[in-house]
């Protein structure tokens, strides 16, 4: 099964390149790839030796559920190397300049000979894998190595390949890690099913990242400006679907000022936005304290300021819902403010939850949304309570880093 397994890395490489013919985001992997075995000879070979961590995230919100732990294992002992490595483009390209990190790059493709390659260049004592990540030839190449590898952040259902009755070569890869932190006790129990005993539930380590943002969340004169005095419905990392459903409901209620954060800021998306809008709007990017005052919709066409805008309205809506599925709630639920979003939430942890305590609603339509809003708008109570529940839920949830992170501590005996 592990031949087959490579042979289809090879094909998934070959396609990748060929794809770069004409795909910028295929251009960018295959580019980074090329480059990334360069780029750790020169950032690690000059120097000598130092106790190494591996941290390997598949994106950017498996990055964020690493990052508490790569910023703790650093502000307790500085002298510990971390070598950071992303497989996607959309990872690697917004935080190839993270400073938390010592070496930022793309991870090669999972063949045998770039594997040794790259393990023999880092040179890890410890490996983290985040959530999703199960790359057999490095797996299996480590635990060759005797190099101890955890994997965090993780969460696991039934209709994974783990649990099927054809899926003993995956579940051979979970014996591979040292140890497995789970986000939930439905993970532990479904990987007791299968006989996988070292896991620990330890929560999900995005809980103490979006308390961290919250307490180091920007000042932003603009949106401060827009807001004060407003009753603001802040709308996160909406799409076309989302849109229609809430720029109508935006146009048709005087009462309530609109934050709007697409996920997508392309010129395009943005104009269309903006055309949809029938009330007074102003762009972010031409916005002034004096002009965005006297706005009833701030359009935000920048990006990295979303996690710092939701403490500015009194509800958060977040996007995604009516398609792949819903984005980060966690960012706006953190400021006690009630989240809203999409149907297609049923793999989302945080937002089952959310809805469990009151602090989260789901909503199929536009009368659903405009029912729920007009509700928030006109029962203080109820706002105020579902905000209160949306808070108490992440606060409630913060800790898993510093699990994770004693059992880190502890079994590798550093002087932290």
């Amino acid at each position: 099964m592990r031949i087959i397994y490579t042979a289809s890395i090879y094909c998934y490489q070959f396609l990748v390149r060929f794809a770069a013919l004409f795909n910028e985001k295929a251009r960018f992997m295959v580019r980074g790839q090329r480059e990334t075995l360069q780029l750790i000879g020169q950032r690690l070979q000059s120097h000598p030796h130092k106790y190494t961590v591996w941290f390997h995230a598949a994106s950017l919100g498996e990055f964020e559920q690493g990052r508490p732990l790569m910023e703790m294992l650093k502000k307790q002992s500085p002298d510990v190397r971390i070598v950071l490595t992303f497989f996607s483009p959309s990872g690697y390209e917004v935080r190839k300049n993270y400073e938390g990190a010592d070496v930022v790059c793309y991870l090669p493709f999972d063949t045998p000979r770039d594997v040794r390659a790259f393990l023999d260049l880092v040179q890890p004592d410890k490996a983290v894998f985040i959530k999703y990540e199960f790359w057999a030839n490095y797996l299996y190449e480590l635990h060759y190595r005797t190099i101890p590898t955890l994997l965090v952040s993780a969460i696991f259902r039934q209709d994974q390949l783990f649990f099927k009755p054809y899926g003993a070569f995956y579940r051979r890869l979970l014996t591979l890690f040292e140890h497995l932190f789970v986000q939930d006790q439905s993970s532990a129990d479904l990987l007791a099913t299968i006989g996988v005993n070292h896991a620990t539930v330890a929560g999900d380590t995005r809980f103490d990242r979006v308390a961290a943002i919250a307490e180091q969340a920007k000042t932003l004169p603009i949106v401060e400006a827009f807001a004060s005095g407003k009753r603001v419905l802040v709308v996160g990392s909406s799409w076309p679907a989302d849109e229609a459903l809430l720029i109508p409901f935006f146009n048709s209620h005087p009462e309530i000022s609109l934050i709007l954060a697409p996920h997508v800021t392309g010129e395009s998306h943005v104009e269309a936005i903006c055309g949809a809008l029938e009330r007074s709007f102003v762009r972010y990017s031409q916005a002034t304290v004096e002009n965005a005052c006297s706005a009833d919709c701030l359009v935000i066409d920048s990006i990295g300021l979303l996690s710092s805008i939701y403490r500015y309205g009194e509800m958060a809506y977040i996007g995604g819902g009516f398609g792949v599925g819903i984005h980060n709630v966690l960012e706006a639920a953190v400021y006690k403010i009630p989240v809203v979003f999409g149907p297609n939430y049923d793999k989302f942890r945080e937002a089952r939850e959310l809805i469990t305590c009151g602090g989260g609603f789901s909503i199929n339509s536009e009368n659903e949304l405009t029912s729920l809003l007009s509700r928030f708008l006109n029962d203080s109570l109820f706002l105020s309570h579902a905000g209160k529940e949306a808070g108490m839920y992440v606060h409630e949830n913060k800790g898993a880093s510093e699990k994770i992170m004693h059992q880190l501590i502890s079994t590798e005996k550093l002087s932290l």
